[in-house]
């Protein structure tokens, strides 16, 4: 598959030095999920590979094989992310129940991003987000036409009329991407799995090839 021009966008403001170069089997996915995805999701997990943008997860399409990361995919977070809709009552513009929500991201003081599976076609499906923060005035759900990956970068590029989730970690600045493989390998060394740098604490906390440890 190419690169959707999407995503090459977001390679000039996060390079993929820290990607891990997965094989996803798309087929096998959206037959899990028993639904189509959109090209520029696939597009950045196939040049990217599962992992994290600073405090943004980019959850994968099927369960992780990297420890630690499990639960971190979609299907593992529908159920949740599809009660938060009914619980807020969703966005009142907006008649589709909470069966039309599909998440793709989470993190960042816990917000969660999702598509609005509005239609057909994956590739039209606009963003919808549920803030933890948000001012007095405000809903915790809010609705974004565009992508997923056009979200990222408008956010980064801040080109939306203010922060469109409860955290600014990545409003009108960039984050580095981290492969769940690359972030497992530098808390097993000691280091700070964002940075790569020496964690002070890694003497008092170690993490072993054992972590998490069994319940």
């Amino acid at each position: 598959m190419s690169v959707h021009p999407d995503v090459a966008a977001l390679l000039d403001l996060v390079p993929a030095d820290f990607a891990d170069g997965e094989q996803i089997d798309w087929a096998a996915a959206e037959a899990a999920l028993e639904t189509r995805l959109p090209t520029d999701y696939k597009s950045m997990l196939d040049v990217y590979g599962m992992g994290d943008i600073g405090e943004l997860v980019i959850l994968s399409p099927l369960p992780s094989d990297v420890r630690g990361w499990e639960s971190c995919h979609i299907g593992g977070m529908t159920a949740n992310l599809r009660w938060l809709w009914e619980e807020e009552n969703g966005i009142p513009v907006v008649a589709l129940g909470a069966e039309a929500v599909l998440p793709w991201g989470s993190g960042m003081n816990a917000n969660e991003m999702a598509w609005l599976m509005n239609g057909p076609d994956p590739d039209k499906w606009p963003v919808v987000a549920w803030r933890r923060q948000h001012s007095w005035k405000e809903r915790p759900w809010a609705l974004f036409d565009c992508g997923m990956v056009q979200f990222i970068t408008r956010m980064m590029r801040g080109q939306f009329d203010s922060c469109p989730l409860g955290d600014a970690s990545l409003w009108k600045q960039t984050g580095t991407f981290v492969s769940w493989h690359e972030q497992r390998r530098r808390l097993i060394a000691g280091l700070d799995p964002q940075t790569g740098e020496p964690n002070p604490y890694a003497e008092m906390y170690p993490i072993t090839e054992d972590w998490p440890y069994p319940a």
